[in-house]
């Protein structure tokens, strides 16, 4: 079945394989009708669009080529008269003829939507938050059409994590919702229902003080940010937290209709037990996030090791010193989270992340870098990762970071955004040489790679694919380059900047 994913790196897939889009403007077309929900968009709305200010003089024929082009992409086993099913003409412009189930930002919006008893709640919306793989249409965000449904769909996922935790907290999993919610009002801390959600959570573990201590947090920051006291929800939940409301208890469940003294009585004892079972679990703290460590320096991942090992609720399941081990790591342990160094030998780590999150349910990778200034930030960024840390973080932001990651958040430390803003603000991808402008990050890493020397099998077995994909993408890359050998593709990749002579590749 063809799909399309937008809930980060943005990908059409036939069966499970991703399907060639080209390049970047191409693949903004197909991205701006699956915003469209299978509306109509006019063409002239399209190349306004996509070059905001000044379109060039053959706008209009390059958009018909890119729908072309994609149309062959979308469905290669179509006649060449035929008509297409998947990207329709329109008129006067295109639409994208797809299934709900067929993209996932149209899944997610659709569960997000819907209502039902907690424990329905609770399994849709955490299947539809699963969806995510990183930011959305991060690849187009220099385009304001992009970046305001990027928006959109973040402010939908936070909803969906809170209304999550909502059901959850009616289900009887307060202790094992703490940590999470903890992480997602730390990264969102204007949110009051953030707030009310953990204040909730702690109260209902047995921790009113730390629940109280919560919304006491949440004053602060809303008084030095906004000027503002609590909300009325809020200080409602105080007043009643201080009076120790009967009703900020979990309820018991109503008898069932009929039910046989007999019968009350085993469901009675089996709640007896579930209780002290959710009390134990409680009292032994949130699920043990598996994480692998991935850095060329034993120093660090020394360091890391004894971090991880001191903080309850982590386990440090594998090491690995290069990208090609850690790809390798992650598909033997399948961990929850990757801290991956985002320079490395052998395959640098952006190259590892990038086919590390370009699996099927795949970890939340994080970057670790030096100094906050590597011109690969922005690249990684758009790959999907969750957040970027620096070697020389406290522990305390280490371990916050991994917890927002796996809570569906992303961390970036503040040394970090500012080295972003200040570089790459107004660029749309600070990564690509000019000269190489259209090729697509898979096509960049194969051209760093071909640089520095390596066969075909080589590649293959350094980035786990199949010898025969990296021959089919080679020769793509030559045609596209207008090159004819392997030879002239070292020579572009050194005198376009995008390898330098001795290093690793930037």
């Amino acid at each position: 079945m063809l799909t399309f994913r937008a809930l980060g790196p943005f990908q059409a897939c036939h069966g499970g394989d991703p399907v060639d889009l080209g390049g970047q403007r191409q693949m903004a077309v197909l991205a701006r009708l699956l915003v469209a929900g299978g509306r109509a968009v006019p063409v002239s709305m399209l190349i306004d669009e996509l070059w905001p200010g000044e379109p060039p003089a053959q706008a209009l024929s390059t958009v018909q080529g890119y729908v072309s082009r994609l149309r062959r992409a979308l469905e290669p086993g179509r006649a060449p008269r035929e008509e297409a099913e998947v990207l329709v003409s329109a008129p006067p412009g295109y639409a994208l003829r797809a299934a709900p189930d067929q993209v996932d930002t149209w899944t997610f919006e659709r569960a997000v939507k819907a209502t039902g008893e907690p424990a329905e709640v609770w399994e849709h919306l955490g299947r539809a938050l699963a969806l995510w793989r990183g930011p959305a249409l991060a690849e187009f965000s220099d385009l304001q059409w992009a970046a305001t449904e990027a928006g959109r769909l973040e402010e939908l996922r936070l909803v969906a994590v809170e209304r999550r935790a909502d059901a959850g907290l009616r289900l009887g999993q307060s202790g094992a919702l703490v940590a999470d919610l903890e992480a997602h009002a730390s990264a969102h801390p204007l949110r009051e229902e953030a707030w009310r959600l953990l204040a909730l959570a702690l109260y209902r573990s047995g921790r009113q003080g730390d629940a109280l201590g919560a919304l006491r947090r949440a004053r602060t920051l809303l008084r030095e940010e906004l000027g503002l006291d609590l909300g009325p929800a809020l200080q409602r939940l105080e007043s009643d937290m201080l009076a120790q409301a009967a009703h900020l208890d979990l309820p018991p469940a109503p008898p069932a209709a009929g039910e046989t003294r007999e019968a009350r009585e085993v469901r009675e004892v089996r709640e007896v037990r579930d209780t002290a079972a959710s009390a134990s679990a409680e009292t032994s703290g949130p699920r043990t996030l598996r994480v692998v460590v991935a850095d060329d320096q034993a120093l660090v991942r020394t360091g890391l090791r004894v971090v991880l090992d001191s903080e309850p609720g982590f386990q440090l399941v594998a090491e690995a010193e290069d990208g090609e081990r850690a790809i390798a790591a992650v598909r033997e342990t399948s961990p929850d989270v990757v801290l991956m160094d985002i320079q490395m030998p052998r395959l640098d780590g952006l190259t590892a992340a990038r086919r590390i999150l370009a699996d099927d349910a795949p970890p939340k990778v994080i970057m670790m870098t030096t100094f906050g200034t590597d011109d690969n930030l922005y690249a990684a960024l758009r790959a999907g990762v969750s957040g970027f840390v620096l070697k020389t973080s406290a522990p305390e932001q280490l371990i916050s970071a991994m917890r927002a990651a796996q809570a569906g958040d992303a961390l970036i430390d503040p040394a970090v955004t500012t080295r972003l803003i200040a570089a790459f603000a107004g660029r749309a991808d600070p990564s690509v040489p000019p000269a190489l402008a259209g090729l697509g990050d898979t096509d960049l890493d194969l051209m760093k790679l071909v640089a520095r020397g390596l066969t075909n099998r080589q590649i293959a077995a350094t980035l786990s694919v199949s010898e025969h994909s990296v021959a089919q993408s080679m020769t793509r890359l030559l045609d596209h380059l207008g090159l004819h050998d392997r030879a002239q593709l070292v020579v572009a990749a050194y005198e376009s900047g995008l390898v330098n002579p001795g290093g690793p590749g930037r």
